[in-house]
């Protein structure tokens, strides 16, 4: 019997359909956690690059200062060849526009619960389940649009503010210089920073 016509079948009470669900979601757990070690790593070269101690880094990823160590000198070329990151909410690239994006969806779906209509696609990018591809971008520019509108008396101007600019960024891009950064770890600085603002915060 070939796998073509095993598919389908009930194979001891589980189809391979079935079977293939459950691999293509632990791919993702999986995939998932190797992108966050990755992520964690490319983010302690960033800090060591911005002046942080080795000990501060530790304390806050919870890892020994030797495994730290280790791992700012592994990045350490990059570190010297590029300056510090800049920080400023207004940059262009797209990751950077990806980021701001995302951190303005979460803040959105936390204020609107279950009412917000970018609250799932939000809930699988935290989770490693969706990734910054095109459409999926797309996706979640059409939703945030859409709890914008349905949601306008519930949401602070800042939040309209904020996606006119990345939206205008994300329409029209603009020409700059590649950054030595990966793109995750842009996404995962302007997620942050986002955020912070849209709550008050730095």
């Amino acid at each position: 019997m070939t796998g073509g016509e095993d598919r389908g079948r009930d194979l001891g009470a589980l189809t391979e359909e079935q079977a293939g669900r459950m691999f293509a979601e632990m791919n993702e757990v999986i995939r998932a956690g190797e992108e966050a070690r990755r992520l964690r790593a490319e983010m302690i070269t960033v800090l060591a690059g911005l002046g942080w101690t080795q000990d501060r880094i530790a304390g806050l990823t919870g890892m020994s200062q030797p495994a730290v160590s280790k791992q700012v000198t592994k990045g350490r070329g990059v570190e010297e060849a590029a300056p510090p990151m800049p920080l400023s909410l207004d940059q262009y690239d797209a990751p950077w526009l990806e980021g701001r994006l995302w951190g303005l969806a979460e803040d959105i779906s936390e204020r609107c619960r279950e009412d917000a209509r970018c609250a799932r696609h939000v809930d699988a990018l935290a989770r490693g389940r969706k990734r910054f591809t095109p459409p999926r971008v797309d996706e979640l520019r059409r939703l945030v649009e859409e709890d914008l509108r349905l949601h306008r008396d519930a949401l602070p101007d800042s939040h309209r503010t904020a996606y006119d600019a990345i939206s205008r960024g994300l329409d029209v891009p603009t020409k700059t210089a590649a950054a030595p950064e990966s793109a995750s770890v842009r996404r995962a600085l302007a997620h942050r920073i986002q955020r912070d603002r849209l709550r008050g915060g730095a």
